[in-house]
């Protein structure tokens, strides 16, 4: 895949984050209950992640028995950003809850490229990336005054 439809795709994704914080967090307050519209979002989600995996051809079962074991916390991660943007945003905007994901993971990739943790492709943090990340973070919190 190049780099456009990849760039693309992920704008795609960054564009949903948002939209899904807005609309669990509804769903949450329509039913009362911030954690059961989470089971529900991660019901509609395993669906359509088992219907891709199915249509794809899914990976022997075997392979993920060898898989290195901190892999699978990517699960928690996965719950607590859906669990907490779902309790957090009906009270303190969805906006200010993105911001705020926004800044941890700026954090968070400059750390895992430069370090090249977990498998990633290793980015040194040079001064121009430092740079460009502090200018980023500098918009985020711009964003929160205006």
């Amino acid at each position: 895949m190049g780099y456009t439809a990849s760039a693309a795709i992920m704008l795609a994704a960054g564009v949903g984050i948002p939209i899904l914080a807005a609309l669990n967090a509804s769903l949450g307050r329509h039913v009362g209950s911030p954690a059961s519209a989470t089971v529900v979002l991660f019901l509609v989600a395993f669906i359509l992640a088992l219907s891709t995996a199915l249509i794809t051809g899914p990976a022997p079962l075997s392979r993920f028995a060898t898989a290195p074991r901190e892999s699978f916390f990517a699960g928690f991660f996965v719950a607590f950003y859906v669990l907490s943007i779902t309790w957090v945003a009906p009270h303190f905007g969805v906006g200010n809850a993105v911001i705020f994901v926004l800044l941890g993971q700026m954090v968070s990739f400059a750390t895992i490229d430069h370090f090249g943790l977990f498998g990633a492709a290793q980015h040194s943090l040079s001064l121009a990336r430092a740079g460009g990340i502090g200018l980023m973070a500098l918009g985020v919190v711009l964003t929160l005054k205006g």
